[in-house]
Formats: C-alpha cells, structure tokens, sequence
C-alpha cells in the first residue's frame, strides 16, 4: 500500500515519494479558466490549502535545477486528471515565474515579532530567486535593490548595533516596515524583466496574522501592514499574471483588499470550486476501501462528514487522513477528535464565556443535535467582536464559528438584503470540540469559585446553603453536554478538594459498597463527612433520587465503615441533580 502522507503538505513529496494523494489537479483547470486576477480562497484550517498552493507552484513554475536546466514538470502530474484538460492548460505547465509565501509563521506574541517573521519569509523568497543576480537583463540599481531586500536580515543587524535610543530604533523599524510592504512588488517585477513573462503569486494563510494579532493585542499595526503589502502586490503591481490568496476568513472592513477590483472572493457559500478543498463522499470512500477499511465508511461518515461548500457534501481531509492512518492495522479503534489539537478554539472560548441566558440555549440546542437561525454577512473582522452591544458581538461570533468550519449550513432564506441560514454541529468531531471546551470552561468556573461559602455549609449542616451554592454554580454552565452522574461526581470532588481539615476520597469501599464521596479528617475529633451522588432526568423525581441516596447510605452500611475506620462519628449527605438544579438532603 502506499505511505500515507500525514502532515506533508509539499505536492512533490507525494509524487516523489509515491504517497496516497487525493487528485484535485483540476483545480489548476478551474483557475485558469473561472478564477480572477486575483482569488481568495476561505475555507476552515486543514482543510487542504497549503498542499493545492503547493500544487499550483509545481505546475505554473519555471525552475532550474543546479547546472541550469529547466525542471520537466510532466512527471510530477502523469496519471492525474489534469493531464486531460487540453492543450491551453498544458501549454501553461512550467512557464511561469512564481512567488508563494506562507503567512503562518507570523503568530508572534507581538508585532515587532510577528513582522520579523514575515521579513523572514519574504527575504526566503528573494533568496530562492537569487539566480536574477546573474541577469543580463535586470539593470545594476534594481539589482541592489533586490541585494538589499534579500539581505535585510544582516543589514538590520548591523543598523542595531547604532541605535542610541528607543525612540530611534522606533523609528527605523518603521521605515524597514514600510521598506518591505513594497517587497513582493519589487520581486515580481525583477522576475518579470528577467523572465519576460508576468509573475504568479500564491498567498496562503493570510488571515493568520490577523487573528493572531487580535488575540495578542496589536491588531491596528498589523491590519495596517498587510493592507500595504497586499495593495502593493495585488492592486498596483503590472507585473502580476495572477494571485491565489488563501485563509479562512474574508476580512473586508479592515480595507485589506480595499480597491482590488479584480478580487474574486470563494468562500464556503460559493457554487465553484467546492470539490478541490475537503474530500468528497467519492473519495473517502476509495480512500477506506484502499486501506481495508471498508466496515469504518459510517463511522467516518458520522465523526469527519458534514460540511457543506456550496451544494457538496465534504469530509474534514486532515481528520480523514489521520483516521485513515491510525486505524489501517487497527479497524476497531474509537475514533478521535485530531481536527481539535489542530484548530484554533479561541473563538469558542470567547462565545461561551460571553453568552447571555439566550446565547446558552442555543448552544445547548447545538449540542443536543438541534439547530439555529442566524444572520450572515462575509465581510467581518476580528474587531468586531469587541462591540459593546452583546448582541452584535455574539451575532459576528456566529458568522466566525459559521465561516471557520464549526457550524455547518441545513438551509438559507433571503429577507430583504439580508441572508439568514439555519445550521447545525456538523459531525461527532466538532460536537466534541463544543463540549470539551465547555468543559475546560465549566472547570475554570469551579477553580475560581468562593469554596468557603461550601466548606463553612458542610461543617454547619446547612443543606439549603449546599444546595445554592452548588446549583448557582451550575446555572453558569450547559446543561445538555453532559447530565451523567459521573460528571456531577467530578464537579463535588473538584470543589471538595482543598477543603480544610479535610482530605476527599472518591468511591473508597465502606461497609459493603463504595460511597460516592468520603470526607476523611485529618483531625481524630472531627467527624467524618459521607456525599451520596444521584441523577434525574426530571424535576419532579428528585426526591426519589434523595430517597434513593440515604436508603443507599443505610442498606450498605457506609457509616459502620467509616466509623470502623475509627473515626468519632461521621455525617451523611444526600444529593441529587437534574440539569442545573441541585438538591441536597442531611441523613437523619
């Protein structure tokens, strides 16, 4: 069988390695014949951007090898579908100059960071392309120019040993931003006149130097740099052939692509395109059957399927593969989560910690495999979220949640100029992300929480005092991600822990059982506390669940075990939940 290439994301590396690969090679067809000058690609993270960047760069580029020949590109796509587009697409294999750069790597805790990074990144590309230097047709101040551009990195160093002041090192950094925000213009012109051909460009995630700067707090300096460098490249620049932009986000309002006329936007909602980024139903299963894995196609289909681009179905590529890989030799493994230590859950985390009682029970109606209504609009930014009216904040949330691949579309309706779409959790693996994060979420809760208004309960025997704090509490969870006693049993342990005086042993053997929840004291002379746990689906049958509790407590003799432990005497409670409702009981 083929090696499976988890994590590769460099189109040769499949070919030259003979990996499994997904054909989207048309995809080279469809840009050539629908895209536009420039095309911006969103589509959620991991979902096969990178490597169709890569692809593109393989088929379009020009390239030499050592001793100066040209690099046949034929090999690298025999036996794929787009050796059967035509003459007019083949024709085009190889001849171009082209420029790809990956703004990933500028997830920096700051912005002086965060820019270092993309100068590295551009300074790689001058670097690639250095063979201009020996160009009979770049004139002498264009190659110092690019010569500077490439060695930036050194220069800049020298330019630090200077500095005699922050102010000064202030105000040569912005110059050296304002320097390489016109870089890739300068670069693809240099290329034109040396290759006489017009420049391609490849952009992929451009978006991840905005979120990462939202999060971190220098969001201003960083929109007001891409924005420079885009409309250098994109907008003023003849020497551009065409650009391939990807992200996961459109970011409009911040004038990244202010005046890019010839910006051809393709977002999840768009009728083109849909089956080059994600797998189809076809393929994953040709992917299960290749590696005997034909009895999984519904447990794929259940966790990774779901996602709606345009009218297709699609399956999570990267989730796929890596359940693909991990259960070849092992069919009966449960599947797992892999898109979540992937993809960033900021976002979530913001929509739960922000959620007023409506927005709560909407994500419990998520959760439980319901759905919601809600208003649409691509042209949002990550500033937007910090509105003061909760409202707008949460509706710009959705379209985030929407957009990034964690609600999946059931249908759309038109209302004047506004779209609304009614959408749902798109599969077990994000419905996992949702609850996991809930979770984290609801743990904070109770590590922040004031234990001692609980502690000072207990010792007093005040049930009425148990039960507010413990279902106050609970009203600032979601109550449907998880109603099981194990959970509830979880949320008490954790409170109890650090309890003073007091050491909390879960499930010990008592008399002839386990009790839910023992209180040992560390001191001879204090009594020992017992909690009973039980859990009801309905509010009218929460007494029986405390009935069932303390008769539990006597039949199984849990006190004679504890006081056989030598204990001077030990106190029993009893405790029931439904959802967020908490009822505590003292044995008598």
């Amino acid at each position: 069988m083929k090696k499976i290439g988890v994590g590769y994301e460099d189109y040769r590396e499949f070919i030259d390695n003979k990996m499994y690969y997904v054909d989207k090679t048309l995809l080279i067809r469809d840009i050539i014949d629908k895209g536009g000058k420039v095309t911006l690609f969103t589509r959620p993270r991991r979902f096969g951007k990178t490597l169709a960047l890569s692809m593109l760069r393989t088929f379009f580029e020009l390239e030499y090898d050592r001793d100066g020949n040209i690099i046949e590109k034929k090999r690298y796509f025999e036996g794929m579908k787009i050796m059967d587009a035509g003459d007019g697409v083949l024709s085009m294999m190889g001849q171009y100059p082209v420029i790809k750069m990956s703004l990933k790597s500028a997830k920096q805790p700051d912005f002086y960071g965060s820019f270092l990074r993309l100068r590295e990144e551009i300074i790689g590309e001058f670097s690639r392309h250095e063979y201009i230097m020996d160009s009979d047709k770049i004139g002498d101040d264009d190659k110092k120019t690019f010569k500077e551009f490439r060695s930036g990195l050194s220069i800049w160093r020298e330019k630090e040993k200077t500095f005699q002041s922050k102010e000064e090192e202030d105000k040569e950094f912005e110059k050296e931003c304002a320097k390489y925000a016109t870089a890739i213009k300068t670069l693809s012109e240099c290329l034109m006149k040396h290759h006489g051909r017009k420049v391609i460009i490849l952009l992929d995630e451009y978006d991840v130097p905005l979120e990462n700067s939202y999060f971190s707090g220098f969001y201003d300096k960083m929109v007001g740099f891409i924005r420079s460098l885009f409309e250098s490249a994109l907008k003023t620049n003849d020497a551009l052939e065409l650009a391939v932009v990807t992200g996961c986000l459109r970011i409009s309002k911040e004038s990244i692509f202010t005046g890019l006329n010839n910006l051809q936007v393709n977002s999840i909602r768009s009728r083109d395109f849909v089956e080059y980024f994600g797998f189809t139903q076809e393929e994953t299963e040709a992917m299960l059957i290749e590696y005997g894995l034909t009895d999984n196609i519904e447990e794929v289909k259940d966790w990774y399927d779901g996602y709606l681009f345009g009218e297709a179905d699609v399956y999570n590529p990267w989730s796929v593969i890596q359940y693909v890989y991990n259960h070849r030799n092992s069919p009966e493994l449960f599947p797992e989560p892999y898109w979540s230590n992937t993809s960033s859950n900021s976002i979530i985390k913001d929509l739960v910690e922000k959620s007023d009682e409506g927005m709560k029970e909407e994500i419990e109606t998520l959760i439980d495999g319901g759905t919601i209504e809600k208003r649409i609009h691509e042209d949002i930014t990550y500033g937007d979220i910090d509105y003061d009216d909760v409202r707008k904040s949460e509706d710009n949330l959705w379209n985030f949640l929407f957009f990034t691949g964690y609600m999946r579309k059931v249908s759309e309706r038109f209302e004047g100029e506004n779209i609304y779409v009614t959408m749902r959790i798109p599969n077990k693996e994000v419905k996992y992300i949702y609850s996991n994060q809930i979770r984290n979420w609801f743990d904070d809760i109770v590590r922040e929480a004031n234990r001692k208004v609980l502690y000072d309960a207990i010792l007093s025997k005040d049930t009425e005092a148990i039960t507010d704090f413990v279902t106050t509490l609970l009203e600032k969870s979601i109550s449907t991600f998880d109603s099981s006693e194990s959970f509830y049993h979880g949320i008490l342990l954790s409170l109890l822990y650090g309890m003073p005086g007091y050491v909390p042993k879960s499930n010990r053997e008592e008399g002839i059982g386990r009790p839910d929840i023992v209180l040992e004291p560390k001191r001879p002379k204090n009594p020992a506390y017992i909690i009973e746990i039980k859990v009801r689906k309905k509010f009218n049958e929460m007494q029986d669940g405390i009935d069932e509790a303390i008769t539990q407590i006597t039949d199984m003799k849990y006190e004679e075990g504890v006081l056989d432990d030598g204990y001077i005497g030990v106190i029993s409670y009893a405790i029931c939940f439904c959802k967020k409702a908490c009822i505590a009981e003292l044995k008598k």
